[in-house]
């Protein structure tokens, strides 16, 4: 599954910024690449660095001009580049999550049938759609194949907190499905979303252009770090996150609710070290021993 790398492509972005292109498509080893040379980067943290921002196949650097001089910079960037070279020899820090999810559930099945006129399929459901262009027999076959394998956090962002997850098995695996023909103007808050090879958790309620396949209880962003899941941060997720979607019915899902409400509710998670050549070398077998964490 590994891939020749190509050169990466540096843009300057007015005075303060450097926008680093790793790759024209997303894979998994791109992302890796992005997160192995910012997590350096942000180590070593140069004066100057203002922020740091790693995307699914790029990244990019705000810097002060008046601290670190632009030549400089770049100069530094392309050495982390090359030391970081294909990314196989790297290992990151991650976590494993266990995302509860409630597949076609009614208030995003509600929310869907109000936009059927921007749909490429009017007379079906979202997840029903992304089943059978991916050539799955049933709904039930196709959240097993969603569920089933973990999925990578390559990038938060859009709104706060929300996180793009990639799917972790061979790329003739991948399931893949088109946004919307145009945009919806709501969207339930928490919904399990998908757009191209990307699912998602929409973190607040708003406009969106994902295919919608269910909910989960779980919350991924607490301005006001009042849950257990928060105390560090307001945002849940952080890229090298792994997380592994579960199915669950109504009655959890209400439970769940319950638990958050009464301040109880805790997402499962386990510190691991994620390694990028062992995983190509065999995703299946990988997969299985990192799930293993969740018991």
């Amino acid at each position: 599954m590994s891939t020749a790398v190509q050169d990466a492509r540096y843009s300057w972005g007015g005075d303060e910024f450097v926008f680093v292109e790793l790759a024209e498509e997303m894979s998994l080893q791109a992302n890796f690449r992005a997160m192995a040379i910012t997590s350096r980067l942000r180590d070593e943290r140069p004066d100057g660095i203002v922020d740091i921002c790693p995307a699914n196949a790029s990244y990019q650097v705000h810097y002060d001009p008046d601290v670190l001089e632009p030549r400089a910079l770049l100069d530094h960037l392309r050495d982390l580049e090359r030391a970081v070279g294909d990314a196989l020899d790297v290992s990151l820090p991650s976590r494993v999550l266990d995302i509860p999810v409630l597949y076609r559930d009614p208030w995003t099945t509600e929310t869907l049938m109000k936009f059927r006129d921007r749909h490429q399929d009017p007379d079906s459901t979202d997840i029903e759609y992304a089943a059978r262009i991916n050539g799955y027999t049933d709904v039930d076959d196709f959240i097993a194949a969603h569920s089933g394998s973990p999925w990578f956090t390559s990038m938060v962002g859009f709104v706060a907190g929300l996180p793009f997850k990639y799917q972790m098995v061979p790329r003739d695996r991948q399931i893949v499905v088109p946004k919307y023909l145009r945009p919806r103007t709501d969207t339930p808050k928490q919904t399990v979303g998908y757009g191209g090879c990307f699912s998602c958790i929409y973190s607040v309620r708003g406009a969106g252009g994902y295919q919608m396949f269910g909910i989960t209880p779980a919350p991924i962003y607490d301005p006001t770090q009042s849950l257990p899941d928060f105390t560090d941060f307001l945002v849940l997720f952080r890229p090298g996150d792994i997380v592994k979607f579960t199915p669950i019915d109504r009655d959890q899902y209400d439970q769940a609710v319950a638990d958050v409400e009464a301040g109880t509710f805790h997402v499962t998670a386990h510190d691991v070290d994620f390694a990028l050549e062992p995983f190509l070398a065999d995703p299946d077998g990988y997969n299985a021993r990192l799930l293993e964490v969740l018991g």
